[in-house]
């Protein structure tokens, strides 16, 4: 009988139900999910089998030990009493990798310090001889978990990262994990059921896992090793038998998957790892934009990992998911659409109602991800061969009465208005009507309550009806106004500037003149002659006459050269210079 382990394998955010499924899938017993990880049962095989063929997990762990820990010393001691002989040997190499979750230990550099100091020390008294550290490609890695007080010690059976397939020489901007990309797919239902379609492609991540997924290649089956391989106890034949079993279950592939994009320099970079990847008889990537992309002969599944964040800097977001929006509805039908961004204003541009959301985390980045079933036309009027409509079994319909464009109808509650075809006639059945128009643009009658104005087709020309009028205007004139019924303000008798007030004290009036002023009834203040700088005062004191100075006023006079200067130097007393006077 083969011995049963607690393993624990680590995935991304919001995968975890995707990463349970694959497992159980394998035979995992005991499967639970966690925070970004997911713990299960099995034997040796499983824990092969597991770095081998998942696809949404970043690394497999094999716990070793547990215990609680306030202090570092306490974590020190703890390690250092650990039977460390069983797991490796003095000649082997290593290192430790930290993750720390706890009020006490803040730095999970210095816990990685601590632990390596525990199994140094550990061996020096028990063999006399010390380990060495090696950061890159040890023998063994080690993973210390800590959660507040709580410690476990595991070993790490992956060695790099398990999004790292083999298969990828080069990469674009910001590339997609591997491991992310997998995941999106499976959360879109991809199994190879129909074409795909990444009309953003960038390296190809998404079209080389989609194809993986069809045709149930393992993602370890390129060639990479794993931590495992070099445990004392690694059995060669097992996982020899493993990989035997893993290219037994693939499958043919009976469509196509196609990607595109705008960047001839992407293309190239797919291109090149799409060949390395041996999968060049079904995928297909052609150099072409997302508004030029033709529309697919039959249902597909369309997704996409567009620019946002840093690959954002040089073209326009609204501009982009505008048209992402536009090409898909119009473009895609009968297709479903996944898309991934980080903000939400992206997914408002693209203007599609959603059919699913999941948060995801690509990189440090926060996104999330939408899935869209695209319809020609309305939604509602898409039915099969067989009269039912076609709809996602996730969302419930009701049913609706076909209706008349332009009528509205309240059936179940107080109607409120309806509409009888004509673009501003309204009636309202039940209430109380507000108003009525008979097709003249400024005419208005109101039936069942009272009028408040009425007008006769003049521009300028009001007459009010039941209450008392405010002004008329009758000869057309533009500046003429008079007032009925009302004591009357002013009148202007066709001219510029002359004012007459009639029923009132007049208070200035102007003889036409720029400058000139007169004053009648009341005391004049100043009148100007025309001249720019002389000033006559009448009934009051004059302020200053020509050639009077004043202190700090600028005045003219002619240096030696003759020439005219002036001078705001504040004179000692007053003087009076002329044209023809020098210093």
């Amino acid at each position: 009988m083969h011995q049963s382990y607690r393993m624990i394998a680590k995935t991304l955010q919001a995968l975890e139900p995707v990463l349970a499924q694959e497992l159980i899938a394998l035979g995992a017993e005991e499967v639970e999910e966690g925070r970004r990880m997911v713990s299960f049962r099995g034997d040796r095989a499983l824990l092969y089998r597991a770095n081998y063929q998942l696809r949404t997990a970043l690394r497999v762990l094999l716990p070793l030990a547990s215990f609680r820990a306030r202090t570092p010393d306490e974590l020190y001691e703890a390690l250092r009493r650990l039977d460390w002989r069983q797991w490796m040997r003095p000649t082997d190499t290593f290192a430790f990798d930290a993750v720390v979750y706890s009020d006490t230990f803040t730095h999970s550099r210095y816990v990685g310090y601590r632990a390596k100091d525990a199994l140094v020390d550990y061996f020096m008294e028990q063999e006399g001889t010390r380990p060495g550290v090696r950061l890159d490609n040890p023998d063994l890695r080690f993973h210390i978990h800590i959660a507040q007080e709580e410690v476990t010690l595991a070993l790490d059976s992956s060695g790099e990262s398990l999004h790292k397939r083999g298969w990828r020489a080069a990469q674009t901007e910001a590339p997609m994990s591997e491991v992310l990309a997998a995941g999106i797919l499976r959360l879109a239902g991809w199994e190879g059921q129909c074409d795909f379609i990444d009309p953003m492609c960038g390296s190809g991540t998404l079209l080389i896992e989609a194809a993986l997924i069809a045709r149930g290649i393992a993602p370890g089956s390129y060639g990479r090793s794993f931590a495992f391989q070099r445990w004392h106890d690694y059995d060669a034949e097992l996982f020899r038998q493993i990989q035997e079993e893993a290219k037994a279950q693939q499958r043919p592939f009976d469509h196509h998957i196609y990607g595109s994009d705008v960047a001839i320099s992407a293309v190239q970079i797919a291109r090149h790892n799409v060949r390395l990847a041996g999968l060049e008889d079904v995928i297909h990537v052609e150099h072409r934009a997302l508004e030029d992309c033709p529309t697919p002969a039959e249902p597909a599944l369309l997704v996409t990992n567009p620019p946002y964040g840093e690959r954002l800097r040089l073209r326009e977001g609204d501009a982009l998911y505008s048209m992402i929006g536009e090409r898909l509805k119009h473009n895609y039908p009968g297709c479903t659409a996944w898309i991934i961004t980080d903000k939400a204003e992206h997914f408002a541009k693209i203007g599609l109602r959603p059919s699913a959301r999941y948060q995801l985390l690509n990189g440090a980045l926060e996104c999330e991800l939408r899935g869209y079933e695209l319809f020609a036309g309305k939604k509602s009027e898409q039915q099969g061969e067989d009269g039912e409509e076609r709809r996602t079994p996730r969302i419930e319909r009701r049913e609706r009465r076909p209706r008349p464009a332009g009528e509205r109808r309240f059936d179940g509650d107080k109607p409120r208005r309806a509409f009888d075809g004509e673009r501003r006639e309204r009636r309202f059945d039940g209430d109380k009507p507000r108003r009525a128009f008979d097709g003249d643009r400024r005419e208005h009658r109101f039936d069942g309550d009272k009028p408040r104005r009425a007008f006769d087709g003049d521009r300028r020309e009001h007459r009010f009806d039941g209450d008392k009028p405010r002004r008329a205007f009758d000869d057309g004139e533009r500046r003429e106004r008079r007032f009925d019924g009302d004591k009357p303000r002013r009148a202007f008798d066709g001219e510029r500037r002359e004012r007459r007030f009639d029923g009132d004290k007049p208070r200035r009036a102007f003889d036409g003149e720029r400058r000139e002023r007169r004053f009648d009834g009341d005391k004049p203040r100043r009148a100007f002659d025309g001249e720019r700088r002389e000033r006559r005062f009448d009934g009051d004191k004059p302020r200053r006459a020509e050639g009077q100075l004043w202190p700090n006023d600028r005045f003219r006079y002619r240096d030696e050269a003759g020439r005219e200067r002036l001078r705001s130097k504040r004179p000692t007393r007053l003087q009076h210079f002329s044209a023809d006077e020098e210093d």
